[in-house]
């Protein structure tokens, strides 16, 4: 199944499909990737505070498919925002993944209540971009006043945007903030945790075109644009995942899953939470 890709601020190409690795234990990790890209994905996010890069990185390489193949995101650690602690963080990355680089890498959390501004973090990460042993760098989790100390202050224009999106948390200033600038928005939290799948609207566009209410979910994330990584150690819910690309949501369903937007966020708000 060909899944489409997003081309990013700087000519790098990530599918705009995707398996995370969230919440998955280490010693599972491996497998459920592996089931991943056996199924047919090729871009895997996963994150130093997973604790799980390992599992990624050996279930590339038992794949059999060529490095170059996958496209693999990780995220800088809240507790290594020092430029010299995130550059030995981002080695440590590649040596749990056994990579040569990483296609993307982000920061975390923009962490404003610590010592150590943000602004240097990304210049940190701007070197490792440097080097070639990005392929792009991103942020996460940054509200509109947190880019905007980037835009303003730093060389190079983030590649993405990773934020909580889902049908109860649309975040569609920001999202618009981002295009503004070039930056591709990708959705964590893509179902709510689960908790949009009962949902009465979603149950009846997903009762009347044949589909599952995960599905019609992940259609309303790529139909906006968002970049998305649903979650899933079970085989045939991976199954389900992917198959989201043989069918269409009409502008009314859109409208009704956008309309569902209450502005609530279910993960820490990153200018709240220490």
């Amino acid at each position: 199944m060909s899944v489409p890709a997003v081309v990013l601020n700087n000519g790098v190409e990530i599918p705009q499909l995707g398996f995370g690795v969230f919440q998955v234990d280490p010693e599972a990790t491996k497998e459920a990737t592996l089931t991943a890209l056996d199924v047919g994905y090729r871009h895997i996010d996963t994150a130093q505070m997973y604790g799980n890069e390992r599992g990624v990185g050996e279930a590339v390489k038992a794949s059999g498919l060529a490095r170059e193949d996958v496209f693999v995101t990780s995220k800088l650690d809240n507790d290594v925002h020092a430029p010299d602690d995130a550059l030995k963080a981002f080695d440590r990355s590649l040596d749990e993944l056994g990579f040569d680089y990483l296609d993307l890498f982000l920061i975390h959390w923009p962490m404003p209540w610590i010592d150590v501004d943000y602004v240097d973090t990304w210049n940190a990460l701007e070197e490792i971009y440097a080097s070639g042993r990005a392929r792009a760098i991103g942020v996460s989790n940054f509200h509109e006043h947190h880019l905007r100390r980037l835009l303003d202050e730093a060389d190079v224009v983030p590649a993405v945007n990773q934020i909580e999106i889902h049908p109860y948390m649309s975040q569609d200033e920001l999202r618009t903030v981002d295009a503004e600038h070039g930056i591709a928005t990708q959705a964590w939290s893509p179902i709510a945790q689960g908790l949009v799948l009962d949902n009465p609207v979603i149950a009846e566009i997903a009762a009347a075109i044949d589909k599952t209410p995960a599905q019609v979910v992940l259609r309303w994330h790529l139909q906006r644009g968002d970049i998305v990584f649903p979650k899933s150690v079970t085989r045939s819910r991976v199954e389900e995942n992917l198959a989201v690309f043989d069918f269409e949501l009409t502008a009314h369903d859109m409208a009704s899953v956008s309309g569902l937007n209450a502005d609530r966020r279910l993960g820490p708000d990153p200018d709240q939470t220490s």
